[in-house]
Order: C-alpha cells, then structure tokens, then sequence
C-alpha cells in the first residue's frame, strides 16, 4: 500500500472519529471545507485544511483535541479570523478548529461585574450585552464586528483605551481551557483577589492557541460612563506633544481614556486621500493628538476637561484644538484615526507594523524610520501614528507600484530599528507566523528558552498550533 493510500485511510479514520463524536454537520472535509478557513486577515497565501471543525460546546472542543492527539493530528484554532500575523493560518494536513460555533453570554453577574462568555463569541456581543446592563466591557478595537473573545484573549489584544483599563489580560479574571491531549481545565474565577497557588490563566493569554485553545472566560465589567469627552490638537513637535501628556496624566487622572497621536506624514494621507474623513484642524502642524476623556458628570468631567484644554493652550502647549460638542463630533474626531482601515483601498499594497518603544523615544524612531526605508529603498513611503500613551506605534510603508511589495527589506529595516531603539516588534497584534522571524529582537535566549520548556510541557507532540510563535 503507498503512502497516499495510507494517509487518504488515516485521515477518513480521524474524520469518522470527530463525526461520530461531534455529529456530522459539524465536521467540515473536502469540497465542503470553506474557503474562509485557509487564512486570517495577514498577508501569507492560504492553506486549506483537511478539515474544518465546528464545535458547539467546550466538551465538544476537548473531544477535538483529545481525536486528533491520539492520532498524531496537528489542530490550528481558528476565532473570528482577523489576526495579521498568520497565527490562524492552517499548517498542512492539519485540521482547523473553529470556534464560531462556540458562541453566547453564559451569565452577566452584576453584584460582581463579571460576564462569563464562550470563546466564540464576537467583541462586539459582549459590548452590546454589558452596554444593556448598565455596565461598560472596556476593549474595543476595529474588527469589533469579527473578532471573538478567544481570539483576542490569544494575543492579549489592546486596542483604543489601554491607557485607561489596561491589555485583555487585565479585564479577565477567569479561563475554562483545553489542553492539547484534550483535557478541560475549568477555572472560571469571578473574583478579583484569588491568590490560591498558580495564576495558570496567564499562561493562555498570548500565547495564540500554542498552549491551550480558550472555551470560556470570565470577563471583568466597568462601570458604564456617562460623558464622554474629546478634542482633537494639533502641537508643533514631539516635545509638545509629552507635554500635553504629561498635562493629561496630571490633571485629568483616571478620567484619561485615550490619547491617539498622528504623525504629519499619517496626517496628511488620512485626511486628503481617505474618502469621507472631515477635520476641524486647519493648517500644518509637527503633530496631531485625539484626546478621549470618560467620567460619570458631564458637567463637572466636561468642564475640568475644558479647563485642562485652554490651560494647555494658554500655556503654548497647543498650537490649535477643537473640542467635540456631540457624539457626532467624537466619531469624527475618531473617523481621522481610525481612517487607516482605509488604507488597503487608497494605498494599494503595503506593509504594516505594530511595534512598542518606550515612549520618549518614539519621534525618534519615527524620524528614522521614515529615513531609513528611504535610503534601503529608493521612493518608499511610510506613515506613523498609534496608541503612543501605552507605548504603542503603528507604521504603514510601502513602495508607491510595486506589487508585490520588497516586504523583507521593509521589515529588517524596521526591526533592525526596533532593536536598536530597545523596543518590541508586537505590541497589540501577537507574533504567529510573520513575525516568528524576528522574535529574537524582542526577547533574550533565555526567554526563548523558557517558551520552548512551556511548550514542550504542555504540548510534547507539538500538534496544536505548530509553528507558530516559538519552534520546539
């Protein structure tokens, strides 16, 4: 018997194996195996898997796992899909586990504020669920609509008010996980001081589905605002810019939410090529900074936030500000940021990053960034802007026609910067495939080495997630 014969048996033998265990309907395989499965939202060409699996419970992801190790079969988890660095990307012969099946609010506990949620579930649900409550759930991020819990859970996902409520790791407080055998770990804690023994959650939350695949968490509820404050400024440097910071950080405290900054070269794409977006900033300036403030007085938090603006403008900080006087005004205000969504359409093709540096460094780094890309290659272009407070820059470079684009030269040319400036090369979007490469910028021999023993404990066969993030 040859090989192909051989493996066509033992693949149909796993198959049988989850359908008997989960229900036909809910194994995928052959021509009915979705295109959608064979790639996120990153640039690497797509893998299609042997099959695609769809649990509808926990029990029925444990299963999963626990067929495919017995048979030596690696398992890719897949959420929502809008990863972009390839870490739901199929390896092949492996067998795609998806969790849109996995899908609801188990229970809303307002006495403790906590939400209890299957992995599934989208970002945008549970927001909607604690809006409905009277609670506030506190990431948000573009892809609110697509991405799921458990996705962002695996790469510790930031977004917009890290700066407030901290990464996805701060706003959960329990885990139900499913180890690579197949065992169920179920420690769904709802309280905020738990100290009995290991903290094992933290092991699961970014490290994209390499050590275990999330079916259930326990998500920590804010308290839902009731003002929302913005002003969009515009300052002549990067000095000026720590400055308005600093003001920030001193005299608005915990009602800070966010404080996005625009480099000029951003600026300037945004808000002449990008379709629809509308500014109250005239003019050319050296940058341009979103302030968000959330209280719970819309007198009282409005005026101390105006009264902080005209402080710094008096003072020479600003060189011009708008303060929004609606909610139509903040989405506005916000459409000049969250206008690089924009940017497959109206750049074409192009590279991104989602680099962190320590933020006194971080004009610098933009300087030669932008400088560095021009000299490696003739013509490229590049845009910087980003979270900034929290430590993180985002980086849009391409070369105006080319397709495809020189990405190699692009990314040693900018992690090579990264290195040099003491930084990180993922802040927010998780490492997977594209950026396995260049783990070494980022963390010692003997973090790496740590990893691969976590690795190695947890999945010896290295069958869930191959390949991504670490080699073992």
């Amino acid at each position: 018997m040859n090989e192909t014969v051989q493996r066509t048996r033992a693949d149909d033998g796993v198959i049988e194996a989850l359908q008997v265990a989960l229900g036909a309907g809910a194994v995928l395989s052959g021509a009915d195996v979705p295109d959608r499965n064979a790639r996120d939202w990153g640039h690497l060409p797509g893998i299609a898997p042997r099959a695609v699996v769809r649990p509808a419970d926990p029990e029925g992801v444990a299963a999963t796992l626990r067929i495919c190790h017995a048979a030596g079969v690696p398992v890719v988890p897949q959420g929502g899909l809008t990863g972009l660095c390839g870490g739901a990307r199929p390896v092949p012969g492996a067998v795609a586990l998806s969790l849109e099946r996995l899908n609801g609010i188990v229970e809303l506990d307002p006495d403790s504020a906590t939400m209890t949620v299957l992995a599934g579930t989208p970002l945008q649900v549970v927001q909607q669920a604690a809006e409905d409550a009277g609670f506030y759930f506190a990431l948000d991020l573009g892809a609110r609509g697509s991405c799921t819990i458990g996705g962002n859970l695996s790469t510790n996902a930031g977004g917009n008010r890290v700066i407030r409520y901290g990464m996805m790791r701060e706003l959960v407080l329990g885990l139900q996980v499913a180890l690579p055998d197949g065992t169920l770990v179920t420690s769904l804690n709802r309280m905020l001081k738990n100290n009995a023994g290991y903290d094992v959650k933290q092991l699961f939350i970014g490290s994209e589905g390499t050590l275990g695949v999330i079916t259930q968490a326990v998500l920590r509820l804010h308290p839902k605002p009731r003002a929302q404050m913005a002003a969009l400024c515009a300052l002549a440097d990067f000095p000026a810019v720590l400055r308005l910071l600093a003001g920030a950080r001193s005299r608005l405290g915990p009602l800070l939410s966010a404080f996005e900054v625009m480099w000029p070269d951003y600026w300037q794409v945004a808000t002449r090529e990008v379709p629809g977006v509308r500014t109250p900033i005239a003019g050319d300036h050296g940058a341009y900074v979103l302030v968000e403030a959330q209280g719970m007085d819309e007198a009282i938090d409005g005026e101390r936030f105006e009264a902080w603006l005209g402080a710094e403008l008096e003072a020479g900080v600003l060189e011009d500000a708008a303060v929004a006087r609606s909610l139509a005004d903040i989405r506005a205000f916000w459409g000049t940021r969250d206008a690089c969504a924009e940017f497959g359409l109206v750049l074409g093709p192009h590279v991104s990053f989602d680099i962190g540096l320590p933020v006194a460094k971080m004009d610098t780094f933009a300087r030669a960034s932008g400088a560095g890309l021009a000299a490696a290659l003739p013509g490229c272009r590049s845009l910087h802007y980003g979270h900034i407070a929290d430590g993180n820059m985002h980086i849009v470079a391409w070369v105006p026609g080319a397709d495809p684009q020189p990405a190699e030269t692009i990314e040693e040319t900018v992690y090579d910067l990264v290195r040099s400036h003491g930084g990180t090369i993922s802040a927010e979007h998780g490492i997977g495939l594209s950026k396995k490469h260049f783990l070494p910028y980022t963390r010692s021999p003997e973090e790496l080495a740590l990893m691969q023993a976590l690795k190695r404990a947890l999945d010896p066969q290295g069958l869930l997630n191959p390949g991504k993030v670490i080699d073992v």
